[in-house]
C-alpha cells in the first residue's frame, strides 16, 4: 500500500553533515508519524527521531542539539539533518511511518530499505 525510499546516506568524516531524504508513494491518507532509526552492527534498532502529525518532534537523547527531523507535506517526504557527526552514529538509518490509509481508520506501517551511514574519526 506504501512504499518508503531513503537517499542520502554515505561517507564523511566526524564533524561532517549528511542529509538523509524518505519518500513515501501510495495509498496515504494522511501520516501519522514519521521517524527514523538507526542499527549498528551487534545493536538493536533504536529510534532517532520522531515527528507527529501534530509537528511534535523527539529525539534519542545522544543526538539532541545536532540531528533535526523535518517534513515536506506536498512531497510526502521527511527528511533527518545530521551534523557533527561522530563515528558512534555510523549505523544503517531506516525511515519508519505510521501511516492513515483510509477514511475507515485503516492505517499502514512500515519501514524504508536502510541506508548505510559511515562516520570515520
Amino acid at each position: 500500500q506504501v512504499q518508503l525510499v531513503e537517499s542520502g546516506g554515505g561517507l564523511v568524516q566526524a564533524g561532517g553533515s549528511l542529509r538523509l531524504s524518505c519518500a513515501a508513494s501510495g495509498r496515504i491518507l494522511r501520516f501519522n508519524e514519521m521517524a527514523w532509526y538507526r542499527q549498528a552492527p551487534g545493536s538493536q534498532r533504536e529510534l532517532v527521531a520522531i515527528i507527529m502529525s501534530d509537528d511534535i518532534k523527539n529525539y534519542l537523547d545522544s543526538v539532541k542539539g545536532r540531528f533535526t527531523i523535518s517534513k515536506d507535506n506536498t512531497k510526502n517526504t521527511w527528511y533527518l539533518q545530521m551534523n557533527s557527526l561522530k563515528p558512534d552514529d555510523t549505523a544503517v538509518y531506516y525511515c519508519n511511518a505510521l501511516v492513515l490509509t483510509s477514511g475507515d481508520g485503516e492505517t499502514w506501517h512500515g519501514w524504508g530499505q536502510g541506508t548505510q551511514v559511515t562516520v570515520s574519526s
